[in-house]
């Protein structure tokens, strides 16, 4: 006998193995002349050469599976097994998923992400046609959510090798220096909405793993200042609240085979003193740039509780 050991790294043990194991104990089910024993996040497996090269395949493909999917059901197990790592057509009682074209990211506990309103589709479609995209509208429009995962897509297809995610840290009439912490503590609630679209879009281990080894980076805009961005997909949120002094800044970080998409909504100016937005400006002053992209949503677009629409629609008439 030979023996093989799998390491299981980025993912989600539970998920993956199943409640108690239960996922690999059933591929050893189907190979009891092999060993297969599962500790911490190593698969052992021993075995005659051909079955563990059957179980390997099996496994990877396992793992496969999951990175696309985020997760993997009883019938995906069996399925895998039963056609040595190639499963065909869709399992009974298997929910039928989206035609890949319309997904951006197949997420955590199923979640599958998409476009879901037309002009969600138009800064798909922008993004993909240009390498900078305006996305303009109200809160609940999902522009920053859609761009996250217009980004994460980019990751896994492995079109750039990182995503920066950037926020101006302006205060919304609170006052910074009253909250508690060091500057991390007190700017991470600012960009709570990213984080909360990529825990919905990446296992919390392999998010930790891209965090930690700066794949993804989530960052104040202050941060980029000299910085040449290469090989990267750049997001600028809540560019609104960004000085012109700082939009063009953000706008010349941009290295070789680097894309960004810029969000922001001009009815929540938090800048003090009336002071102009650079994102209102930069609009004026790019608009004839070929290459560039400018999209607009609005309240149809409103992904929130049905009375959200009804209140931004109730504002826009009011003028505010």
């Amino acid at each position: 006998m030979v023996e093989k050991v799998i390491t299981l790294d980025n993912v989600s043990l539970i998920d993956f193995l199943g409640v108690e194991n239960h996922n690999i104990k059933e591929v050893a089910a189907a190979f009891p002349m092999s060993k297969i024993i599962s500790r911490g996040n190593e698969i052992r497996i021993k075995g005659t050469t051909p079955e563990i090269t059957r179980i390997s395949d099996i496994l990877d493909s396992l793992m496969e599976h999951y990175q696309k999917y985020g997760k993997l059901t009883h019938e995906n197990v069996q399925s895998y097994i039963s056609h040595s790592g190639q499963p065909t057509g869709v399992n009974p009682g298997q929910p039928v998923l989206p035609d890949d074209d319309e997904v951006l990211v197949y997420g955590n506990r199923g979640i599958v992400v998409r476009a879901k309103t037309d002009n969600q589709k138009r800064l798909v479609e922008a993004a993909e046609k240009h390498d900078l995209v305006f996305a303009i509208g109200p809160a609940g429009t999902g522009k920053t959510y859609t761009a996250v995962a217009i980004a994460v897509r980019a990751l896994k297809n492995k079109e750039v090798k990182k995503i920066i995610i950037t926020r101006p840290a302006v205060e919304a009439g609170e006052n910074l220096g009253f909250l508690p912490g060091d500057l991390k503590e007190k700017i991470d609630p600012y960009l709570r909405p990213i984080y909360d679209a990529l825990d919905d879009m990446i296992p919390a281990e392999k998010l930790k793993f891209y965090t930690e080894n700066r794949i993804i980076e989530i960052a104040p805009l202050a941060y980029m200042r000299g910085r040449t961005l290469n090989n990267a997909f750049i997001l600028l949120d809540e560019a609104q609240n960004t000085t012109p002094m700082q939009m063009k800044m953000f706008l010349t970080r941009m290295g070789p085979s680097s894309k960004a998409i810029i969000t922001g909504d001009r009815s929540q100016i938090d800048l003090p003193n009336k002071q102009k937005s650079g994102l209102v400006e930069s609009i004026d002053i790019l608009k004839s740039i070929k290459g560039i992209s400018f999209v607009e949503l609005d309240g149809r677009d409103v992904v929130r509780h049905r009375l959200v629409r009804e209140i931004i629609t109730a504002y826009e008439k009011a003028g505010q």
